[in-house]
């Protein structure tokens, strides 16, 4: 059975029975079905589909983002931008597929082009921390070139998984093309073994990333893995030191800490590394945690109660190793699972905030001799998803750019997920990417197709 609870109030709210094999075998069959007929869709059809959905995301704007904050926490308001930001990488996709699905000719080789052919059925296994906004961002594209998905969410947004499934029904989808499953993480083996699953996509840890790739590999299926991350958000002394402490609580706050590209290590160059952090405390404590059904919250509970002692945790194994706690730190008490935010300061290499993925919100500052030091401290770290560099001279803010190990660097910018831009990272943050051109191509066949005329026509 899965659980919706209201992480608020730890009050559970509905519960969901497991699918058995009947259920999921007829969904997977359904998929497999309405595949074959929706690849042969003209391209138009299929982009007015996601018009359609993006019209009633729109409409369901206010009912959508209250069922986000009451599964997961997310404040009211970042909830109903997360709708939004949905309705928008649905038009996006209406209207570039087809360009991004066209057939390319290919430079100076005569007679010959690539095609874009939709590959079947896509897994995709999606997080609990932007629960319509995961799925979208995988969905839009997946659906325009041509392929189905089901849909593994995760076990605490259940409702958010089901309302996902029903928009798309709604929007005029075939039958059976999109469907939600409510099943224990130990079927997904078989699940991705099964042959009328194509491709595997997944956002999540990078130990259940390295589960699904080596599941996937025995299978041959095509992965698309989007992980953790520990981004570093490098503050250098020329830039507008209380400005990117601004954006830093931004970058690090936004959702709870929530998210695998939030900011996570706050590396300042000694220089301005007291004015920086004199300023990111003050903004810190500004925050207002409390009620994520009120507008005026900017900081709401975590989603589980096991991710709060997690990061209390690496909070406490951090003071423990030499890092200064300047404020937060200690878990609210009472209903719900609330933490504070919490800022470290002194955090070296060896500490559990430097070493390890926080997903909460706890931000670590970094102090760096100089902008060669900070590289270092940079890429001193398992994970490359996202970065950020902040500084008034932005020739070289480029130049560092090119030297940070990570799918996406930002000059002057919090790093954010963008509907025309690749997503994803490098190393034990993943590989593939979302979104953009290549999002969109990564579930597709590129085909090689040339076209020599027979030797009697051409003589003719």
């Amino acid at each position: 059975m899965i659980a919706s609870t209201n992480p608020a109030t730890g009050e559970t709210v509905a519960h969901f029975d497991l699918h058995d094999g009947a259920a999921l075998d007829a969904r997977m069959a359904a998929a497999a079905h309405a595949q074959r007929e929706w690849r042969r869709t003209p391209l138009a059809e299929r982009t007015a589909l996601l018009r359609r959905l993006a019209v009633l995301l729109r409409e369901q704007n206010a009912s959508l983002a209250a069922l986000i904050t009451l599964e997961m926490g997310k404040p009211i308001g970042e909830a109903l931008a997360e709708v939004e930001k949905c309705a928008r990488n649905c038009d996006y996709y209406a209207e570039a597929a087809p360009a991004m699905l066209a057939d390319a000719p290919v430079a100076d080789v005569p007679d010959t082009f690539l095609t874009y052919e939709p590959i079947g059925v896509v897994l995709a296994i999606m997080p609990w921390n932007y629960p319509l906004w995961q799925v979208v961002r995988f969905l839009a594209p997946t659906l325009a070139a041509g392929n189905g998905a089901i849909l593994k969410h995760a076990a605490n947004v259940p409702q958010c998984a089901l309302a996902i499934q029903r928009l798309v029904a709604e929007a005029g989808a075939p039958a059976g093309l999109f469907a939600n499953i409510f099943v224990e993480p130990d079927t997904v083996a078989a699940l991705i073994a099964d042959p009328r699953i194509a491709a595997v996509t997944l956002t999540g840890s990078t130990q259940v990333g390295m589960i699904v790739a080596a599941e996937a590999g025995a299978a041959l299926k095509k992965q698309v893995l989007e992980l953790g991350g520990s981004d570093p958000f490098i503050v250098l002394a020329d830039a507008e030191v209380e400005a990117a402490a601004a954006m830093a609580i931004t970058a690090r706050f936004t959702n709870a800490g929530q998210s695998c590209v939030n900011a996570k290590r706050f590396i300042v160059e000694e220089a301005v590394a007291d004015r920086f952090a004199a300023a990111m405390l003050a903004g810190t404590e500004a925050l207002r945690m409390g009620d994520p059904t009120d507008p005026a919250t900017t900081l709401g509970p975590l989603a589980r109660a096991n991710l709060r002692a997690a990061i209390h945790d690496q909070v406490e194994r951090s003071v423990a190793g030499g890092a200064r706690l300047l404020t937060g730190g200690r878990p609210k008490p009472g209903a719900g699972y609330f933490y504070p935010p919490t800022l470290l300061d002194h955090v070296e290499p060896g500490m559990a905030a430097f070493d390890e993925e926080t997903f909460g919100p706890a931000a670590a500052i970094v102090r760096a001799a100089d902008a060669e030091a900070a590289v270092a401290l940079a890429n001193r770290t398992a994970f490359g998803l996202g970065a950020s560099i902040w500084t008034t001279d932005v020739q070289r803010g480029t130049a560092l750019a090119r030297r940070i190990d990570a799918g996406a660097v930002f000059v002057n910018a919090v790093v954010a997920s963008d509907p025309r831009v690749p997503f994803g990272g490098i190393k034990h943050s993943g590989y593939g990417r979302e979104l953009g051109e290549l999002g969109l191509r990564e579930f597709t066949n590129t085909k090689t197709i040339k076209v020599v005329a027979p030797e009697v026509e051409r003589a003719a």
